[in-house]
C-alpha cells in the first residue's frame, strides 16, 4: 500500500477584496465582494512505502497548503487523498498515531521547558508504555546526538540544537511517515548535516517514508530519491533527483592544473574560458554543443595536466530552470522513470 495517494487533490481559498477608494463604500461594508485563490490544482500523485520523497517548489506554489490537507489540518475543496490508508481531514486522530509532522516555522516543543518534558508528553499523548518512551527518547538521543540537550530549557537551545530535539520529537511514536516542511530553514551547515544524517540514518532502520518540502538543494540531494516540483498548485515536473541535472542542464564545469604555466591566450573554439590562472584554467561547455572528448583532448594537448575536475553546475541552478521552464507542458507523470 502506499504510503500517500493524492488524487486531484484542490484547495480554494477565498479573500475578500479590499473596498477601492479611503474608506470604502456602504455597500462593500455590508456585502463584501470576495475573489477565489486556487492555492492547489488537481494535484495528483503517489508516494511509495518508506520513500524519500523531495515537494519543492517556489514560495506560494502550495507546497506548505498540501502538506496540511495530508496531515488533515486543512479540508480540501475537492479531490481525494489517502495518507497510510486514512482520509486525513476525516481521520485525522487516528492518522496523527502513525505520521510525524515538523513545520520548521512553527515549533512544537514548550519553550520555557526541557525538551525532555515534551517528549514525555508526546508518549503519554500517544499512549506509550513508560518504560518504552524511556527507552525511545534515549534512542532517539543518541541518533541526534542531543544527549546533553534534553534537560536544557528549550528557549536556551540555539536554533540547530532545537531542530534536532524537534525531528527527534516527530519520531518518539515510531511513526512510519513523517512530512517535514523546512525542517532546516535557518540553519548553519554543520546542523543542517547533523538533521540530514540523522533523518537518513533513522530512515535506513525503521523504514521510515520521508516527504519533505525545502528551499535547500542540499537537503533534497542528502536525504531524497526523488523530486515532485509544484507551481502554482500544479506538478509542473516528477522524476529522480539524480536525473535532474541531466535532463535540465547540459552544461559542464571543468577545471584543469597544469604543471607548467598556462598561456594567458589560452582559447578553445566552443567552450567558455571563465578563468584562467598561472598554473589553471576553468571553462564551461554545453555537450549538446561540444564533445567531452574534445575538450578533454585540448586540455590535455595545452599541457601537462596535474589535476583535473568534471563537475555539474549546483543543483540550485537546476531548480531555477525548472521553475523558470513552469509555463511549459508538465512531464507526464506516466512518463517512465530513466
Amino acid at each position: 500500500m502506499p504510503s500517500i495517494e493524492v488524487i486531484n487533490l484542490q484547495k480554494t481559498f477565498q479573500t475578500k477584496r479590499k473596498a477601492a477608494g479611503l474608506g470604502g463604500s456602504m455597500h462593500s461594508l455590508f456585502k463584501p465582494e470576495y475573489s477565489s485563490v486556487e492555492a492547489v490544482r488537481k494535484l495528483t500523485f503517489q508516494m511509495d512505502a518508506g520513500e524519500l520523497l523531495g515537494f519543492i517548489g517556489p514560495n506560494g506554489a502550495g507546497k506548505s497548503t498540501t502538506i496540511k490537507m495530508l496531515t488533515g489540518i486543512l479540508h480540501p475543496t475537492s479531490g481525494e487523498a489517502k495518507v497510510l490508508g486514512f482520509t486525513p481531514w476525516k481521520e485525522r486522530q487516528k492518522l496523527a498515531y502513525h505520521i510525524g509532522t515538523v513545520f520548521g516555522q512553527r515549533p512544537q516543543l514548550w519553550y520555557h521547558l526541557p525538551a525532555v518534558d515534551t517528549f514525555v508528553l508526546f508518549g503519554k499523548i500517544f499512549e506509550m508504555e513508560e518504560r518504552d518512551t524511556k527507552m525511545r527518547i534515549g534512542q532517539l538521543a543518541e541518533a541526534f546526538e542531543i544527549q546533553d540537550l534534553l534537560e536544557i530549557p528549550v528557549r536556551k537551545l540555539s536554533l540547530g540544537q532545537r531542530m534536532r530535539c524537534e525531528v527527534a520529537a516527530s519520531l518518539l511514536h515510531r511513526p512510519k511517515l513523517i512530512l517535514l516542511d523546512e525542517p532546516s530553514i535557518g540553519l548553519d551547515v554543520v546542523a543542517k548535516q547533523h538533521i540530514r544524517d540523522a533523518i537518513r540514518e533513522m530512515a535506513r532502520l525503521e523504514n521510515v517514508g520521508v516527504l519533505l518540502t525545502s528551499h535547500d538543494a542540499g537537503d533534497l540531494e542528502a536525504l531524497c530519491k526523488r523530486v515532485i516540483v509544484v507551481n502554482h498548485g500544479q506538478i509542473v515536473y516528477e522524476d529522480k533527483v539524480s536525473n535532474l541535472k541531466r535532463k535540465f542542464l547540459t552544461s559542464k564545469l571543468v577545471e584543469v592544473r597544469y604543471a607548467d604555466e598556462v598561456s594567458k591566450d589560452f582559447f578553445m573554439a566552443g567552450v567558455e574560458i571563465l578563468k584562467v590562472g598561472h598554473y589553471g584554467v576553468k571553462l564551461r561547455f554545453d555537450t549538446r554543443k561540444t564533445p567531452v572528448e574534445k575538450v578533454l583532448s585540448h586540455v590535455t594537448d595545452a599541457g601537462s595536466v596535474v589535476d583535473i575536475t568534471i563537475s555539474d553546475p549546483p543543483l540550485e541552478e537546476v531548480i531555477a530552470k525548472i521553475y523558470q521552464t513552469q509555463d511549459s507542458p508538465k512531464i507526464s507523470q506516466q512518463e517512465p522513470i530513466q
